[in-house]
């Protein structure tokens, strides 16, 4: 028997629906985009995106791209102060409506995500995941989750990782639809409160589990 990662769904329609869902909120949204990006270019400055390199299916490096959430605010030293100081209440706004992701959706377009998925973290995090936490890279990487309906950043590392090989293991056409509605359900309703943290409310996984092997007296990821 196959596995979900490998059925039908998985490997056909749920392709069709990222590039239809994508060309849809592109031709009924492009308002928006221009709108946005006239905000962000004015209240935060120039790039109006945010890029940053993530790790996609089979842990392929991909550009993910976003509105920008930050000023470039820096201190008498010339560095870039904290994320905290650097936030506007735009930014913030931008984050808790998940507005900040719409250019997500040519990263869908492009087939480096899909609309549902495991969210795609930081590449120093690729040494640290166990065996079966690498299992999260054997589909696109997604816009939400089953992590983000479940908890987002209030859950621990453990558990969000685990949310995600267990919606690898069950993909199919009834759970992405009930991640879909779950998130428009926080994003329209703002049930979603840890939707404006700059990061997991845990920390740093890299830093966390290297603690921990070290702790435990082993060298290294692994």
């Amino acid at each position: 028997m196959k596995a979900a990662k490998d059925g039908f769904y998985s490997r056909y329609v749920k392709r069709l629906f990222d590039i239809v869902a994508a060309l849809l909120v592109f031709v009924l949204f492009c308002w928006l985009y221009a709108l946005l990006a006239v905000l962000v270019r004015t209240k935060l400055g120039r790039p109006v995106l945010f890029r940053q390199e993530r790790p996609g299916r089979g842990g392929k490096i991909f550009t993910l791209c976003k509105f920008r959430t930050m000023t470039d605010r820096r201190g008498a030293d010339g560095r870039l102060l904290p994320d905290s100081e650097r936030m506007t209440k735009f930014g913030i706004f931008l984050r808790r409506t998940s507005l900040d992701e719409l250019p997500e959706f040519w990263n869908i377009l492009k087939g480096e995500m899909s609309v549902v998925g495991p969210r795609p973290l930081l590449p120093e995090y690729l040494p640290w995941y166990t065996e079966e936490e690498s299992h999260r890279h054997d589909v696109r990487p997604g816009l939400t989750g089953l992590a983000q309906i479940s908890g987002r950043n209030s859950l621990d590392w453990d558990s969000r990782l685990a949310k995600d090989v267990a919606y690898v293991n069950g993909i199919s056409f009834a759970l992405d639809a009930r991640i879909v509605w779950a998130t428009a359900a926080k994003v329209f309703g703002r049930t979603d409160p840890n939707a404006a943290a700059d990061t997991a409310k845990e920390g740093n996984l890299a830093q966390i589990r290297r603690q921990k092997k070290a702790a435990d007296g082993v060298q290294g990821p692994g």
